[in-house]
């Protein structure tokens, strides 16, 4: 090779090579992409998961957190509405797990703003797993090989605090990245295609992205429930929202504002379950919280990019089991 081949040579390999870094330098957004790794303790990881398949986390030993949030089907249980523990009382719909740790409040009224309180609230409720912390310290103490378990990790072994901490130590690890929705964000510009990029400016451009913002593209703000009209469907059942929590009059019919990661995966919508289709709360959306009635053309190209927000849990794409009728 010549002096003359080689310095052309060397002009050429630097520009392609700014070029992919160009390509690949992340784009600034509204939204952030979930990040690639899972900081959390591996042992407590470990832990959490067995505890969060444990039927003995319930009074009757008949449910784990895994019952109403299975992890090969969403993290959530595809129904309208959550079964409640007494088979009487009417919940509200199971949202999916999948990127908790991402939340500034939970529960759709916000009723706590710690995942740790969440997770005591959910077991000592008597509608969902009417746990007893005496009772369930007794019964998952009988077993040697939790104390066996417990005893490498925590110093002080098996207790309220660690259980808890060990099972939100899962939760936090329940993170679904690389959505092509995020390669997209970190410069990936064909992990989009044209209709699914098309879609992300018309979600920005209607407004969809002052609510559903963050990383976790919502889950940290308040909203009511049809702003500009009653949102279709017919719940009968009676819900006040986050009043529940405030008994502030302005919160009646407001809700939390749910995640959209994985949202083609996790239907039904809504705090009720009212809408069954991706469409149906999208046009919801739009007519009663925007204003905006949508053509099919702007429906379609808000369904393709809200279907590219489907991330991976270990390494696999989340997916959903069809709900067997009842």
């Amino acid at each position: 090779m010549t002096k003359n081949q080689l310095t052309t040579y060397l002009w050429i390999s630097t520009g392609l090579l700014l070029c992919h870094a160009l390509a690949a330098e992340p784009l600034e957004e509204p939204l952030a992409p979930l990040p690639l790794t899972n900081t959390e303790n591996p042992g407590k990881v470990a832990l959490g998961k067995r505890l969060f398949h444990d039927n003995r986390l319930s009074n009757q030993h008949t449910r784990s957190c895994a019952t109403c949030h299975p992890l090969d089907s969403g993290a959530m249980d595809g129904k309208q509405r959550a079964e409640s523990a007494d088979g009487v009382a009417v919940l509200r719909n199971t949202p999916s797990l999948f990127n908790v740790g991402f939340n500034y409040f939970y529960n759709w009224d916000g009723v706590v703003t710690t995942l740790e309180a969440h997770t005591e609230k959910v077991m000592l409720n008597p509608r969902i797993m009417n746990a007893t912390w005496p009772e369930l310290l007794a019964a998952l103490s009988a077993d040697a090989s939790y104390k066996k378990d417990f005893a490498p990790i925590y110093p002080d072994g098996l207790n309220k605090f660690n259980l808890v901490d060990a099972l939100t130590c899962f939760e936090r690890s329940l993170a679904t990245p690389n959505a092509r929705f995020d390669r997209f964000l970190r410069g990936e510009k064909n992990a989009l295609n044209t209709g699914e990029q098309q879609g992300y400016q018309l979600f920005k451009s209607l407004g969809c992205v002052a609510c559903h913002q963050g990383m976790n593209i919502g889950g940290n703000l308040f909203q009511k429930f049809g702003i500009f009209g009653e949102p279709k469907g017919n719940p009968k059942v009676a819900d006040d929202g986050r009043y529940t929590v405030t008994k502030n009059e302005r919160d009646l019919g407001v809700y939390r504002v749910p995640s959209l990661r994985n949202v083609a995966v996790t239907a039904p919508y809504f705090h009720d379950g009212r809408a069954t289709s991706l469409e149906e709360a999208v046009d919801t959306m739009a007519e009663d919280q925007l204003g905006k009635p949508l053509s099919s053309q702007e429906r379609s190209l808000l369904v393709k990019f809200l279907n590219s927000l489907t991330g991976e849990y270990l390494g696999k794409p989340v997916t959903r089991k069809a709900v067997e009728p009842r």
